[in-house]
């Protein structure tokens, strides 16, 4: 089920486009009910009502997203309260600190979550697996009595969070690991909801837009 649009202007999602899984976004975020468009240069980054750091190779990523000026229009679009979902390799650009399993030469990382990462914490390509993830704040509101239908998670070479500040709200957890969390316009998936098909997750950082939005105009008031 798609976010209704009726007499609404469906919000413009950028999808950093640089190299890793930033099709599957654009998908998804149509199927939820957002306009999605790619995003290569810091000039894509001003027509974004919201962005989405996808998965990959995080160092690769956060390399290209420097030389092409995005990381600082980024953070510059986070500190304007732009919420920004990061996957996978985009939870470990979002992260402030690595606290496990840093790349021989440094991590580039935004720095804008106050979250310590542990990189490739659930093994190596040949140990992705998937799960269902419990994760009620994010899953549509069940029928009185019902229980919220958990989430699938597909992870591959995935991180976790291994540590938090008081400003993260915890979302999520998968064999006690921190696997989704929120701070503020900031979401962060250790686990890819864009290959499941099920929409929930991009949905839940659709809301966060509207959410953002209206505490914008009652800041101006």
């Amino acid at each position: 089920m798609a976010v209704s649009t009726k007499n609404e202007k469906r919000p413009r999602i950028g999808v950093v486009a640089l190299q890793g899984d930033y099709a599957a976004h654009l998908q998804a975020i149509e199927v939820a009910g957002g306009d999605a468009f790619p995003v290569r240069t810091a000039e894509d980054v001003a027509g974004a009502d919201g962005l989405i750091l996808p998965g990959g190779e995080s160092t690769t990523i956060g390399r290209l997203m420097a030389r092409y000026g995005l990381d600082t229009a980024i953070s510059e679009a986070a500190r304007q309260g732009t919420p920004i979902f990061g996957t996978c390799a985009g939870m470990i650009l979002l992260a402030s600190r690595i606290a496990r399993g840093e790349k021989q030469g440094g991590q580039p990382t935004l720095g804008l979550m106050d979250i310590g990462v542990a990189r490739n914490a659930f093994g190596r390509q040949v140990d992705s697996f998937e799960a269902n993830i419990d994760a009620p704040c994010v899953t549509d509101a069940p029928a009185s009595g019902q229980h919220a239908e958990p989430v699938r998670g597909v992870f591959i070479r995935a991180p976790y969070i291994e540590e938090s500040g008081p400003e993260v709200d915890i979302l999520a957890r998968f064999e006690d690991k921190v696997v989704l969390a929120r701070q503020g316009n900031l979401l962060a998936s250790a686990f890819h909801p864009e290959l499941t098909g099920d929409t929930r997750v991009h949905r839940y950082f659709l809301r966060m837009i509207g959410t953002s939005s209206a505490e914008d105009k009652n800041g101006d008031e």
